[in-house]
């Protein structure tokens, strides 16, 4: 199918999401979804559903390990952000939000050929605010400091990974017939996709600058933890330079190939967050969000295409994302990452809305309202039509918001 044709019917699927209101609808979504192909969870933190037996297995297994504490002599730092990736994933639900703030860097090149340095000759983007005792005897430093050559520095708060393997499962062409679509239109809507070093189109990250889970995943542990695993061998570095000896005292891989399987299957297989409220609420508000907008860019529904895992396959995703990346204005922007620039953001995904406490990537905004009339750039129209709406409408809205 043709780009074009994908984007039809997309949009088809776009315009059956927001026109319903069901008495059928499950788990008080208020959307009218085929039950067999909506992927979302019964409880938050639970699987998708139809998994086998193995992978069910395969699922809980993860689970411990994701809830794993790490220490230096299991593989934990030098350089560190977390001791387990349930110390950050944690709220209500393993998977789910945490509270943690992180620092990231990176250099942007301006010009005719502009170009983002991720600053991997130096240790990357994700600046560690921990090191082990063993690299503060050694360095005398008590957090890794930022590269000289970084242009600007940036915030980033946790999201939660409930139901990113489903987005994992969205087929490319999807995303990128939503990127012709918006290209075709003429309300200044133009997302346009991350891409990684062999092109593949990206999706994860605030920058969507990670194409895959199992890379997401394998990265995460050697940038938030300094786990080094099959996926990501190689140490983080303090500003290049190779660590002080005896300071890393466990041999890499620090994470077998088997237990990386079984984490990647865990964030692989959580299901999406189911919204809650009424049927009639749901749709009521997500009229609204189409009215004002929201839905062009935060795509209520995307669908996954055929998948090894039966439970994977042609699901309905509520995702609220198109994965595109979006000017965002000036006043938002702060790092670059691949081909996004410094006010470019991947579309935020809504699914587990309600979980979060503290909105937008960098965590500025203490309430849904406030981060609606933060958005500029391409969503400035929007964030206009929201601020124009009768306070029963934005009422309306921010509930359904709340729901998600």
């Amino acid at each position: 199918m043709s780009h074009r044709s994908r984007a039809g019917a997309s949009l088809a699927l776009l315009i059956a999401v927001t026109a319903a209101c069901a008495v059928d609808a499950p788990t008080g979504t208020g959307l009218l979804f085929d039950r067999a192909m909506l992927a979302t969870g019964s409880a938050p933190g639970s699987p998708v559903s139809l998994l086998s037996a193995n992978e069910h297995s395969l699922f809980l297994r993860g689970k411990a390990v994701f809830a794993t504490t790490f220490t230096p002599e299991t593989g934990l730092g030098p350089l560190f952000n977390s001791t387990g990736c349930a110390e950050c994933h944690e709220d209500p639900v393993v998977g789910a939000v945490g509270d943690e703030v992180e620092l990231h860097a990176t250099a942007y090149h301006s010009g005719a050929s502009p170009a983002c340095d991720d600053l991997s000759a130096t240790g990357g983007f994700v600046i560690q605010q921990h090191v082990t005792p063993a690299l503060q005897a050694a360095l005398g430093i008590d957090s890794e400091p930022v590269p000289a050559a970084a242009t600007a520095t940036g915030h980033r708060t946790t999201p939660s990974i409930l139901g990113f393997g489903l987005l994992d499962a969205v087929p490319e062409a999807e995303i990128l017939a939503l990127a012709d679509a918006q290209a075709s239109g003429s309300d200044g809507i133009s997302g346009r996709p991350n891409r990684d070093a062999d092109g593949h189109v990206g999706r994860f990250g605030r920058k969507a600058q990670v194409s895959n889970l199992r890379a997401f995943t394998a990265g995460a542990f050697v940038m938030e933890m300094g786990i080094t695993n099959p996926e990501s061998p190689t140490e983080q570095t303090v500003g290049g330079n190779p660590l002080p000896a005896g300071v890393d005292p466990t041999p890499e891989p620090e994470l077998s190939a088997a237990d990386l399987d079984a984490a990647d299957a865990f964030v692989r297989f959580l299901a999406a967050p189911s919204p809650v409220g009424s049927a009639l609420g749901q749709a009521r508000g997500q009229r609204i969000f189409t009215q004002v907008g929201c839905a062009t860019c935060h795509v209520p529904a995307l669908t996954t295409g055929a998948n090894p895992v039966h439970a994977l396959s042609n699901r309905i995703v509520p995702a609220f994302t198109d994965l595109l990346l979006h000017d965002m204005g000036p006043d938002l922007a702060d790092i670059c990452l691949g081909l996004a620039d410094t006010a470019e953001f991947r579309t935020e995904p809504l699914m587990g809305l309600r979980f979060v406490s503290a909105f937008l990537h960098d965590g500025r905004a203490t309430t849904i309202e406030q981060a609606v009339t933060l958005h500029a750039g391409e969503a400035a129209p929007a964030r206009d039509r929201f601020l124009a709406l009768s306070d029963r409408e934005r009422g309306i809205l921010l509930k359904f918001l709340g729901n998600l």
